[in-house]
């Protein structure tokens, strides 16, 4: 059991290091998606907001059209009461209800004018709207066009790289549990604090990884006997020496090569 205890620090690094392989490994499989996730969103949601607009349009020229057919109906409403009142006209007694008739034609000649003119306001309208469905169909074509070869591009890195994703997640999963839960939410703190996801890093020629601050000699030493668990002043990162740092990479891309 001794032996045990006096191993456990180190074999905590161990797994630490461990865990930051393969969540860095799991960053690398995102990183070669990119925005590709999200442009594909995008395009998705831009063809849905076109065909809503084409919806939008069609219905609106179906109003026009109506609006067109209620004004024709009118003409000839008013076509048959004009003949109607020219009829009335003959049979007339004085000449009052005979210019009384002719107010009521002239009126109706009005409503037809109007409604004449009306339906060339919405024929402009009608042809106006026809434009902007062409152009609109013309970009929705457009976007689908791109949404295919986008999602085409998708599917492919997926069906290539979600395997080994999942299987990753499982195993940093899994790792996670070989250690307390305040290392791990030490490490996922700092892991979130930091642009490259790295929370776990080596001594690289007297520096922490990434760093240009120089670890004085004794802290190295502490850090290569393995006795506690040592984080970087500057940035916060737990270091590990580069010889432990060696073997688990090259332990952990044996496992990688099986995923």
């Amino acid at each position: 059991m001794a032996k045990k205890a006096e191993a456990s620090v180190e074999d905590r690094l161990r797994a630490l290091y461990d865990l930051q392989l393969i969540d860095s490994r799991v960053d690398e499989i995102r990183n070669v998606r990119g925005e590709l996730p999200l442009e594909v969103q995008d395009l998705e949601d831009e063809v849905e907001g076109l065909n809503t607009r084409l919806e939008k349009l069609a219905t609106n020229l179906e109003l026009i059209d109506d609006q067109i057919k209620s004004k024709k109906n009118l003409i000839e409403e008013a076509k048959a009461l004009i003949k109607k009142y020219t009829e009335q006209q003959k049979n007339v007694r004085n000449n009052r209800e005979y210019n009384s008739l002719t107010k009521e034609v002239e009126f109706q000649e009005l409503e037809i004018q109007l409604a004449e003119k009306h339906i060339k306001e919405f024929k402009v309208q009608i042809e106006q709207k026809k434009e902007v469905i062409d152009e609109t169909k013309d970009r929705l074509k457009d976007r689908k066009t791109h949404l295919k070869h986008k999602r085409g591009e998708l599917d492919a890195i997926l069906a290539e790289t979600q395997k080994e994703e999942e299987a990753l997640i499982k195993k940093s999963e899994d790792f996670q549990k070989k250690l307390d839960e305040r290392l791990v939410n030490a490490y996922l703190r700092i892991r979130n604090n930091v642009k490259n996801g790295l929370a776990v890093v080596p001594i690289e020629r007297g520096a922490s990884g990434g760093s240009f601050f120089t670890i004085p000699p004794q802290i190295q030493v502490e850090i290569a006997s393995r006795k506690k668990v040592i984080t970087d002043e500057h940035s916060g990162r737990i270091l590990v020496d580069a010889q432990l740092a060696q073997e688990e990479k090259e332990k952990m891309e044996k496992m990688f090569a099986k995923l």
